[in-house]
This record gives C-alpha cells, structure tokens and sequence, in this order.
C-alpha cells in the first residue's frame, strides 16, 4: 500500500499553524480533509472529538517527532490521509516527551480493520527513516512535499 493511495494532495500543508494543543493540531489536519473533499464541514466537530477520544487512550505521538493519530468513523466511505508539518513544534504528549513536527492523520471507515492497520504500519516504516523525516521538515512549499512522499513511496515497495 502507498501512501499516495490515501493521501490526497489538497491535504498537505507545511505551515501547521497550532501551537498550543492536540485539539488544535487535530483540528487543523481535519480541516485539511474537508478543503480536500475528504470529509464534510458538519463532520468536523464530530470526527475531532473521535481523534481526541483515541488520543485519550494513548498519545499518538510515536517519538522522533512524528505523531499518527488515527480513528475510524462514518464520516468517511474509505481511508483518507492528511499530513502537516509544523516548523514550531507541538507539545503532544509523544513517547520521548520532544515536541512533535511531523503529523500525519488518518481516518478510516468504521468497519475497516486492514487498510487501516496497513496505512498505520506503511507510515511507521517510511518515518523510521531520518532521512525521510529530515526532507519532509525542510520541504519548502506542499507541491515539494508530496513529491518527496511519492518518491519515498516509489522508492520502498
């Protein structure tokens, strides 16, 4: 599975503007969905608090910088991604208690174990690499991010 199959372009940034909160961040990144298409607008308030009830189960934020948080809800008919890069940093609560840069967010629909899990483990893997995560905090513009993402992806099959 590559990452390109659940991320839509529309939903990237490299300016997360939240500085303060998960709320904030997680809020963001799902408004990044419903400008791509992904979800609609009356979701919103809906699937933030889905995210949120997921992150109380545990932080997300895996270490390294990265977070990957996830929930499933009827909102949406098949996965979809969002992904952003936020040059401050966010308190959120990751593994190593570092402020997290790197946020990918995934929505999946109620009754979808695989995909989910899948996209889950295919992040995980890609974001192991310093590398990779070095070129995606450096990215200057979304168009250089999601050619970065595609590459990665072309490059590990």
């Amino acid at each position: 599975m590559n990452v390109m199959e659940f991320l839509d372009e529309r939903a990237v940034t490299v300016e997360v503007k939240a500085r303060q909160s998960k709320e904030e961040v997680i809020r963001e990144l799902v408004e990044l969905l419903v400008r791509a298409g992904s979800i609609k607008e009356r979701d919103v308030h809906k699937l933030v608090q889905i995210l949120l009830q997921r992150e109380s189960l545990g932080s997300t934020g895996i270490g390294q910088g990265v977070a990957i948080p996830h929930g499933k809800s009827d909102c949406v008919a098949k996965l979809v991604g969002a992904f952003g890069v936020s040059r401050a940093g966010v308190a959120f609560d990751a593994l190593d208690g570092e402020p997290v840069t790197l946020f990918f967010l995934l929505v999946a629909p109620q009754d979808s174990a695989g995909p989910h899990l899948k996209a889950l483990a295919r992040i995980s893997r890609l974001l192991k690499d310093k590398h990779f995560r070095d070129s995606l905090r450096n990215a200057k513009d979304e168009k250089t991010l999601v050619r970065i993402i595609r590459e990665e992806d072309g490059r590990r099959h």
